[in-house]
């Protein structure tokens, strides 16, 4: 009995020395930022207060955002869209803080699909904090989307 006592004293006081405190080397690796960005679904709304306006400003790109962004045209019914889409959560995650990821779904915002121009899906429109947008029709492979976000968004 007095065994067992002296182990749930000296185990009890383990826990309670423990105290959530780490020590230096396991704080560094819980310190670890996990990125966790994901793709943004945009309405015309979020559309016009993120991207650009088109309705007040028709004849003129205004890019509106704080930093580069890709804008997935895509449907639900449409396979190669199905495809890139985890590539597209994959770069959002992976570039986090750089660039959006936008994703627009043409069966809900006709109106946005028609302003683009949208007549095949997949549609990623690469949005530079500079100058017009690329169009890119079709699903790309990831080295192909991650060799586009480099050049043509962040300038690498």
């Amino acid at each position: 009995m007095k065994k067992m006592v002296i182990a749930l004293f000296l185990v009890s006081l383990g826990f309670t020395a423990c105290n959530g405190q780490t020590s230096k080397n396991n704080k560094s690796i819980n310190q670890k930022k996990e990125n966790t960005m994901t793709t943004i679904h945009l309405t015309k709304a979020d559309f016009l207060s993120k991207v650009a306006n088109y309705e007040a400003n028709p004849l003129e790109w205004k890019y509106l955002g704080d930093k580069p962004a890709v804008i997935d045209f895509y449907a639900s019914w449409c396979g190669p869209c199905k495809m890139i889409a985890p590539i597209l959560e994959e770069l959002a995650a992976e570039y986090g803080d750089d660039i959006y990821i936008y994703k627009i779904d043409t069966e809900k915002e006709q109106e946005l699909a028609a302003v683009f121009g949208i007549r095949s899906i997949p549609t990623l429109l690469f949005v530079p904090m500079e100058g017009a947008p690329q169009i890119s029709q079709g699903a790309m492979p990831k080295a192909s989307l991650k060799e586009a976000i480099d050049s043509i968004l962040l300038k690498k």
